[in-house]
């Protein structure tokens, strides 16, 4: 099990990340959340197998096709034994 915390930046909000996001963690097993933040970036929190992890992490590098993503930091964290995976804000 493990954890991290990804803040994207680019054109990241509205254009379906957090939904799309949220699906794609569904998909393969991952809980979390993902939010929009003030100023303009989108942060989310995958915890789960780490490869299932690193698949998101991976994919927060493109995110959706209409996103443009210009840059994504990853912190690792201890995990929290999320359940779920939720949109935020």
């Amino acid at each position: 099990m493990v954890r991290k915390r990804v803040v994207i930046s680019g054109l990241v909000q509205g254009v379906f990340f957090r939904d799309t996001c949220q699906r794609m963690a569904a998909d393969v097993g991952v809980a979390g959340w993902v939010r929009n933040r003030a100023d303009g970036t989108v942060e989310a929190v995958f915890e789960g197998a780490a490869d299932r992890v690193e698949h998101l992490v991976s994919w927060a590098h493109h995110g959706p096709s209409q996103a443009r993503v210009e840059r994504v930091t990853v912190h690792e964290e201890a995990p929290q034994g999320l359940s779920t995976f939720t949109i935020s804000g």
